[in-house]
C-alpha cells in the first residue's frame, strides 16, 4: 500500500471545528479532522470522548452546533443517514440500529436504494458471510439473534452497500477471532481499493495492527495524533486517558465456600425456531469464584442466560439450583430475591430503560434494597442510590436524572454493573461484561468483578473476550452446539486448547448427529472455505 506520506490526494473527509453541544454538555469541541483515501484511521478515547457523537456527526444521524465538513473537497451538510448513504458513507453502529422484528435480510433492504429483491438479496447476505467469516442466516428475525450475531448483520449490511467511506464503531466488541481475522483482511482489501475506513476500537492491539493513523480524543477535544504502528498499547493508552493502564490484582481463590449455583441435567428446547436448544446442561459455581464459560456467538449463550435468569422458566424446579432452592420454576423477580444479580449482554433493551433516567433503571432492579415502603416509591432514597452508583463507578453523565440512552455504551456498562454490585448479590451472573468498555474501564469493571468474588460472592461470566476470562476466572468452561464442557482450572488450559472445545471437541464430548454439528464448526467450515480464495471486492457478492 501506498505510504501516507506519499499521498497527494484531496481528503476523502475533512472536518473543520466541530462543535456539539448538548444543552450545557459540550461533546466535541472544535475537532479538527481529515481521512485520505485509502487510510484506515483509528479514532481513540475514553467512554464519553465524544468519538460516538462524532462518528454520528459524519453519518448525519446528529447535527453540529458548529463547523464544517468537507467531502472530497467540496463542503457538504449531511443532514440525515440516507444522505450519508447516497454520499457513499457507511456505518457500523456499537448499539445496533436494526429493526427487531423484521428478519436480518428486511434490515439489510432498508439501507440499500431502491426496492431490492429479497430472495436475491438473502443469497447475497449469505454469500458475503460465507466469504468474510461471518456466518449469518438471513431468514432469521433479529429479535432472536445474540449479540454477536446482531454485530455481524450491521457488518454485513455496510459491506453490502459497498461504502467510500467506512464507519466502524466498536466492530470487534463481540466477535471471534476467527471473525475478527477475516474482518480485517476485508478493511485491508477495502483500503487498497481506495476506501477510507474510521474505526473506534478500545482494543489498542487491533488499533496498532490495522490502522495506519490515529486521533486522540478526550474530554470532546483533540489532543493528540500517532501512528499506532509507532506506538505500544501502553503509549496509546496514555494518550488516551493520560496516565499508565491500571492493572488487575488476582491471586488464586484460596477457598471456595457452598455452591450457590448448580445446573443439573439442563435440557431446554430453544423458544425461538432459529436458537440453539440446551442440552444436558451441568454446572456449579461456588462462593468465592469466577467461573467463566467461552465460546462463539449463537452456541447457546443466550438460551443459557434465558435459562439462569428466569425470563424462560422452565418445566421442572430441579435443573436450576439457586443458593440451594429449586428455582427452575421461578421468575426472575423470585430469582432475585434469592440472591441473584443478573447483567444481561443488551444494556439498552435488556439491562436498561433507554427512555428512562438513571434513577428510575436503578429502580427497576434494586427496589428490593430499601427504595421502596409500603408499595410507596422512597424517591430521595432512589435518586441517593443511583448518584452512589455514578459516583462509586465513575459513570460520565450529567447525573441521576440523565436517560440512560444519554450516556455512551461504556458508561451505561459502568452504571448497569454497579447497580447489580450494590445490590450486594450471593450469586451474580454477568454476560459480556466489559463489551465496548475503554481500557481503563474494562479493567476497573473486571476488578470490580475480582473484589466481589474475595467478598465470598459466586460469579459467573459469559463472555467472548477470551483474554477477560483468563485474566477473572478461576475456572472455565466452553459451549458449543447448546453443549456445555465440563468447567476446568483457567491455569491448565490454553487459548489453543479452547479454541478446540470450541468446535466441541472437549474429553468426552458426545459426536455430534449428522446435520447437528455445533455453530462453531459451522464458523470453522467458513474460515476455512474462506481460506481457500481470493478474497473479492464486496460489490461483486
Amino acid at each position: 500500500m501506498m505510504q501516507l506520506s506519499d499521498r497527494k490526494q484531496v481528503p476523502q473527509l475533512e472536518l473543520h471545528g466541530i462543535r456539539k453541544t448538548y444543552g450545557a454538555v459540550v461533546a466535541n469541541d472544535a475537532i479538527d479532522l481529515a481521512v485520505e483515501p485509502g487510510e484506515i484511521h483509528a479514532v481513540l478515547g475514553e467512554n464519553g470522548a465524544g468519538k460516538s457523537t462524532l462518528m454520528k456527526i459524519i453519518y448525519g444521524v446528529t447535527q453540529p452546533s458548529a463547523g464544517e465538513m468537507r467531502w472530497c473537497g467540496e463542503r457538504v451538510e449531511v443532514a440525515s443517514p440516507r444522505q450519508a448513504r447516497s454520499l457513499g458513507i457507511g456505518m457500523v453502529f456499537q448499539h445496533f440500529a436494526l429493526f427487531e422484528t423484521l428478519t436480518v435480510v428486511q434490515n439489510v433492504a432498508l439501507a440499500l436504494p431502491g426496492r431490492p429483491d429479497l430472495d436475491d438479496l438473502a443469497s447475497r447476505i449469505d454469500a458475503v458471510s460465507r466469504r468474510y467469516g461471518l456466518p449469518t442466516d438471513p431468514r432469521r428475525l433479529v429479535h432472536a439473534l445474540s449479540v454477536g450475531e446482531r454485530q455481524r448483520v450491521e457488518i454485513i449490511r455496510c459491506l453490502l452497500q459497498n461504502p467510500r467511506l467506512l464507519i466502524m464503531d466498536e466492530p470487534t466488541s463481540v466477535l471471534t477471532p476467527q471473525a475478527v481475522k477475516k474482518l480485517f483482511e476485508t478493511l485491508r482489501q477495502l483500503a487498497a481499493e481506495g476506501c477510507s475506513i474510521l474505526y473506534i476500537s478500545h482494543k489498542l492491539d487491533e488499533i496498532q495492527a490495522l490502522c495506519h493513523t490515529a486521533t486522540v480524543l478526550r474530554n470532546g477535544r483533540v489532543t493528540g495524533r500517532c501512528r499506532p504502528q509507532e506506538e505500544t498499547p501502553g503509549s496509546m493508552a496514555r494518550l488516551m486517558i493520560g496516565k499508565d493502564l491500571p492493572v488487575c490484582q488476582r491471586v488464586p481463590s484460596a477457598a471456595t465456600g457452598e455452591v450457590r449455583l448448580q445446573v443439573n441435567a439442563l435440557t431446554q428446547p430453544a423458544r425461538d425456531p432459529f436458537g440453539v436448544d440446551l442440552k444436558d446442561i451441568c454446572l456449579d459455581v461456588r462462593a468465592g469464584e469466577i467461573v467463566g464459560v467461552a465460546g462463539v456467538s449463537g452456541n447457546g449463550q443466550q438460551e443459557l442466560l434465558w435459562a439462569l435468569s428466569g425470563e424462560t422458566p422452565i418445566s421442572a424446579a430441579e435443573p436450576v439450583r439457586i443458593c440451594g432452592v429449586a428455582a427452575g420454576r421461578f421468575g426472575a423477580a423470585e430469582r432475585r430475591r434469592l440472591g441473584l444479580g443478573f447483567v444481561p449482554e443488551e444494556r439498552l433493551g435488556r439491562g436498561a430503560v433507554p427512555q428512562m433516567s438513571l434513577a428510575s433503571n436503578a429502580l427497576l432492579t434494586a427496589h428490593g434494597r430499601g427504595l421502596v415502603r409500603h408499595g410507596l416509591v422512597r424517591a430521595a432514597a432512589v435518586r441517593e442510590f443511583a448518584e452512589r452508583c455514578i459516583a462509586g463507578y465513575k459513570v460520565k453523565c450529567s447525573g441521576a436524572d440523565a436517560p440512560a440512552q444519554s450516556l455512551s455504551g461504556g458508561n451505561l456498562q459502568k452504571f448497569i454493573v454497579g447497580r447489580e454490585i450494590m445490590q450486594a448479590p450471593r450469586l451474580l451472573v454477568v454476560a459480556q461484561p466489559t463489551w465496548g468498555v475503554d481500557v481503563g474501564a474494562a479493567a476497573f469493571i473486571r476488578q470490580t468483578l475480582i473484589d466481589l468474588r474475595d467478598a465470598g460472592t459466586a460469579v459467573l461470566v459469559i463472555s467472548e473476550e477470551l483474554d477477560e476470562l483468563f485474566e477473572v476466572c478461576d475456572r472455565l468452561a466452553v459451549i458449543a452446539g447448546g453443549r456445555l464442557s465440563p468447567a476446568v482450572p483457567a491455569r491448565d488450559l490454553s487459548v489453543e486448547k479452547i479454541g478446540v472445545w470450541m468446535s466441541g471437541l472437549w474429553p468426552g464430548a458426545p459426536a455430534a448427529a449428522p446435520g447437528g454439528a455445533p455453530n462453531v464448526a459451522r464458523v470453522a467450515a467458513f474460515d476455512h472455505a474462506a481460506a481457500d480464495e481470493e478474497v473479492p471486492h464486496v460489490a461483486q457478492a
